[in-house]
């Protein structure tokens, strides 16, 4: 574990990034739930052209930003005026965190029926309510901290969310305080992958319909190592209950994916491995609907479209190429982890071993 003058030192480094501005919002206050345990705010959109019954997508900002400028940037709103499913974005408050991250390695806020995840699943009741939501179609996507708060509510509520998209994000229940949060997102003391499913099996209940998963991560991420989308990988791929090897792999551009399928052809896990990426969400700003913006990356990939697609909200598309030097951004020093290879399972196995988390 880190001392406290290091992580001390790393705080005051990260927080030097600042936050992002605050576009004017196309979001709107979203009245918070009665009991409200972990002190959230919401915005919500609710397109003209809502469907009778519509999906809800609900997406977690990361450090040092917020729900609008989040949405400005990836364009969840722009793309719910076309298709008509609901926008919903848990906000962090500053009371409860300095720099805006939600609270994913805070123990109470990580548990079903507790804290922050128990505000967010309050926020989604209420939307499913006021809206008419089909509860079959509720998903959650986030960046970084949001990310990894992402996966705590896919671990917490499987029973609520049809599948989520974990941007940069981190494996659940691998960090108890802000040390080990800095230990976590550099890749080390991360549990070995039985020690990593029984943290996952005992968020919540039962696993009897759990959600699909979706993976990205660049594999330049200087902020969170992709070792953590490994061990995401291996947290999921083995409640889930897959094979090992991914059922298949292609690479489109930049977007080196694996999915791991079911005896029924039906896709529960998959890994876009972003080559060249620093730490952030792959956007296309050519499509007009996206903007970049620090941690906000146009590569000429629209992770919100492909995982609107993937999640059945949207139409195929086509995607662009852009230079690699345009993908990165400043972030905190620290190690590059090096290049994922063409053979994702390989690299995999690459991964764990070097994590200690495989022989």
């Amino acid at each position: 574990m880190r001392s406290l003058s290091d992580t001390l030192e790393r705080l005051a480094r990260f927080k030097k990034l600042g936050a992002m501005d605050i576009p004017s919002s196309r979001l709107v206050p979203f009245e918070p739930p009665t009991t409200n345990p972990g002190n959230l705010s919401a915005k919500i959109y609710v397109p003209a052209g809502v469907a009778e019954h519509p999906a809800l997508v609900v997406i977690l900002h990361g450090c040092m930003q917020s729900a609008g400028g989040y949405d400005d940037s990836a364009g969840w709103s722009r793309l719910a005026d076309t298709y008509g499913f609901l926008v919903l974005y848990p906000e962090q408050k500053r009371e409860n965190n300095a720099n805006l991250c939600f609270n994913w390695f805070v123990p109470d806020d990580i548990m079903r029926e507790s804290g922050e995840a128990h505000s967010i699943r309050q926020f989604v009741e209420a939307a499913a309510v006021n809206y008419n939501v089909d509860r079959k179609r509720i998903f959650v996507t986030g960046l970084s901290a949001g990310g990894a708060m992402a996966n705590v509510m896919l671990a917490t509520y499987p029973d609520v969310f049809a599948g989520g998209a974990i941007i940069a994000g981190l494996p659940y229940g691998v960090a108890s305080s802000v040390p080990e949060a800095f230990d976590r997102m550099r890749g080390h003391g991360l549990p070995d992958p039985d020690r990593l499913r029984l943290l996952l099996r005992a968020a919540a209940p039962a696993f009897s319909n759990p959600p699909t998963i979706s993976v990205w991560h660049g594999t330049d991420d200087r902020t969170v190592s992709n070792l953590n989308a490994v061990a995401l990988v291996e947290q999921w791929r083995g409640v889930l209950g897959l094979e090992k090897a991914p059922t298949t792999q292609a690479t489109v551009g930049k977007d080196k994916a694996a999915v791991w399928m079911d005896r029924f052809g039906q896709a529960l896990l998959s890994y876009h491995s972003i080559s060249g990426m620093g730490h952030g969400t792959p956007l296309d700003a050519s499509n007009g609907d996206e903007k970049p913006s620090p941690f906000m990356l146009d590569i000429g990939i629209s992770s919100t479209r492909q995982i609107g697609y993937e999640w059945g909200l949207t139409p195929s598309f086509d995607r662009r190429e852009v230079p690699l030097a345009a993908t990165n951004r400043a972030g905190p020093e620290t190690p590059n982890l090096g290049h994922l290879n063409s053979d994702i399972q390989n690299t995999i196995e690459s991964a764990l071993r070097s994590a200690g988390l495989m022989k």
